[in-house]
């Protein structure tokens, strides 16, 4: 039977009974005939920022609850409704009462066909928000549009109302145009099979460039809005990442692709990119960011979007979804990005190798590295929206972790096969098990007894101390197996001792100060105006400039504070970082040296070359 109005949200003890209820119901909604719950979203009047929707949901018995989603692209609790204003209802024509139960939920009683109006204001920029200005519109379905939380299997569409003109309309669902131009515009139809699929199919509205792959197959379209990009430079790039990504693992799942850049001033100053089942929203501040997102993102359409952790099945919108996975799904994948990149020569060896060097320094650099798992990272990703956590001594990033845990275990799977098998096997394996099968994997078990199965060799050990548990990764041991050295370098640098912060013309302030520095010592607090920096202005990059000086040099402030002015003399602080460096040995052998080769050109060896 339907949830009725007062049920509200479910709360954790009740969320497995509910996914039961919403497989089950979705089995009578597939049969429903003709039964498809349409929305329509207007563009009118975009400088406002205010998308104008409304949803008719047919064949409604005694009421209906909607719910606006509180989580989506990000592993975050973000409460989209908070966007939502000026809701209100009919059914069958007729004006109903519209009841609030929670944030973000709605009820309304009657029979027959409901349609729900609302506005909701959106002007953030970003892969993972959505934007309304007389630029361009970009759409996540999921953060503007309510649904029925019984009928997520039924069919949707949408008709994107009062378009300007010359703007056109990018996304990875079915378009067509309605034909009917207005005042206002024209309509265009987007239909998906279900609102799930549709919440998956970001929309970019806008005048952009458009172009298709050569010679890929099946197609991949490719949907820029924005500047400072090279067509030529993009598309060469792109269509490296594509064959080789495909070939690596041997499908293309997939009828066609789309992938939709904000490049430049269209990126909004911000950077990023998100996966879809059939395309990427991408957003970066110059063509020259472009690969290194792309070659991530694509892969993704395996690694999460088909080969996926049980742990996030089915979609839950209203609360948080907990994985001890994303070392592998995120991570891992960051590994398969940067392989992409060497092997379709994109990048030449030594970027590899300082690619691998940055992410071992980022992670050796945070103190949380020596408690905090790769597993554990993967669960507390929904804490990464407080800036405390996010600080070095309290979390590592599932990113970085499981981009170095991918190598190593690429590394080991090699060293016990004698290079006759890889990480490679292991990601194709799993999609020939899981994502082909429909099947979900469980989190980093399966992960393991994949790789057992492949290597013919037990991996307990290795997932245990560095997966499961946080010791320290065997590097260097590790990295000898494969012709590989890791160096370690000290160096100093110049530090303020403060941190400051400057809203567009607005004077810099002082946000912080740093504990027992010299800034505190000369008495400067959070809150003080910068007039002059050393007799001048301040620097367009205060960060920036102090690297650029040494440890201990004066800095001469002029504040003003409460309406005074005086002067503070401090001098630069000193801080001492590690940085670490993935180099080739002079001395590996034969065998490390094949090890190596492999993992630059994604090569195994045949059997007949096993060493006896």
């Amino acid at each position: 039977m339907p949830l009725t109005c007062r049920d509200g949200l479910l709360g954790p003890p009740a969320r497995a009974a509910s996914f039961l209820l919403f497989a089950l119901l979705t089995l009578f909604a597939s049969s429903r005939l003709g039964a498809a719950i349409r929305y329509e979203v207007s563009l009118s009047h975009p400088e406002q920022h205010l998308f104008h929707v409304s949803v008719e949901v047919p064949d409604v018995q005694g009421e209906l609850k909607l719910q606006m989603a509180a989580w989506n692209a990000l592993y975050q609790i973000r409460d989209f409704s908070s966007h939502v204003e000026r809701v209100e209802a009919s059914i069958n024509g007729q004006r109903a009462e519209v009841e609030k139960l929670d944030k973000l939920t709605w009820c309304v009683k009657g029979s027959g066909t409901l349609a729900v109006r609302y506005d909701t204001f959106w002007d953030d920029a970003g892969p993972f928000n959505s934007q309304l200005n007389s630029d361009h519109a970009f759409i996540n379905p999921a953060m503007i549009l309510m649904y029925v939380p019984d009928r997520r299997n039924e069919a949707a569409s949408l008709i994107l109302k009062d378009v300007p003109l010359d703007w056109q309309v990018a996304t990875a669902a079915s378009v067509k145009d309605a034909g009917i131009r207005d005042a206002f515009g024209k309509r265009i139809l987007v239909s998906s099979a279900t609102f799930d699929s549709l919440s998956d199919s970001p929309i970019e509205v806008s005048r952009f460039e458009e172009f298709t792959l050569h010679d890929v197959s099946p197609p991949v379209r490719v949907v820029i809005h924005g500047d400072n990009y090279k067509k030529h430079d993009v598309e060469t790039a792109l269509r490296k990442i594509v064959l080789y990504e495909t070939k690596l693992m041997d499908d293309a799942p997939y009828d066609n692709y789309t992938f939709i850049f904000h490049v430049g001033k269209a990126a909004g100053g911000g950077g990023g990119g998100m996966e879809h089942a059939n395309s990427t929203a991408i957003f970066v501040p110059s063509g020259a960011y472009l690969a290194n997102v792309s070659a991530h993102e694509f892969f993704h359409l395996w690694n999460v979007k088909r080969i996926r952790p049980a742990t996030l099945e089915p979609v839950d919108y209203t609360h948080e979804m907990y994985t001890r996975a994303l070392w592998f799904a995120e991570g891992v994948t960051n590994t398969y990005g940067s392989y992409t990149l060497v092997r379709s020569g994109i990048w030449n060896k030594q970027d590899f190798y300082q690619d691998l060097s940055a992410q071992i320094t980022e992670l050796e650099s945070r103190p949380a590295d020596l408690w905090q798992s790769a597993e554990e990272s993967s669960l507390d990703a929904w804490l990464e929206k407080y800036a405390l956590y996010n600080q070095p001594g309290h979390s590592v990033s599932y990113y970085t972790k499981g981009q170095v845990l991918g190598v190593l275990l690429d590394i080991l799977i090699r060293d016990r096969t004698d290079n006759q098998r890889s990480l490679d096997d292991v990601l194709r394996a799993m999609n020939e098990s899981f994502a082909k099968q429909g099947r979900f994997y469980r989190d980093s078990l399966d992960v393991r007894l994949t790789a057992e199965k492949i290597a013919g060799t037990s991996f307990a050990d290795f997932f245990q101390r560095y997966i499961s548990d946080a010791q320290p990764l065997p590097y260097r041991e590790l990295f000898a197996k494969a012709g590989l050295a890791l160096q370690e370098k000290e160096v100093s640098r110049a530090v303020l001792g403060f941190s400051v912060q400057r809203e567009q013309s607005a004077p810099w302030t002082v946000a912080s100060v740093d504990p027992g520095s010299s800034a505190e010592k000369s008495g400067l607090k959070a809150g003080d105006e910068i007039l002059r920096w050393n007799n001048g202005d301040v620097p367009r990059r205060p960060e920036r400039w102090a690297a650029q000086q040494k440890p201990g040099e004066d800095l001469h402030l002029r504040i003003r504070r409460d309406e005074k002015e005086e002067n503070l003399d401090l001098h630069l602080g000193e801080v001492r970082e590690r940085f670490f460096m993935v180099t080739e040995s002079s001395d590996a052998d034969p065998r490390a040296k094949r090890i190596r080769e492999g993992l630059l050109h994604g090569s195994t060896d045949p059997v007949t070359a096993r060493a006896s």
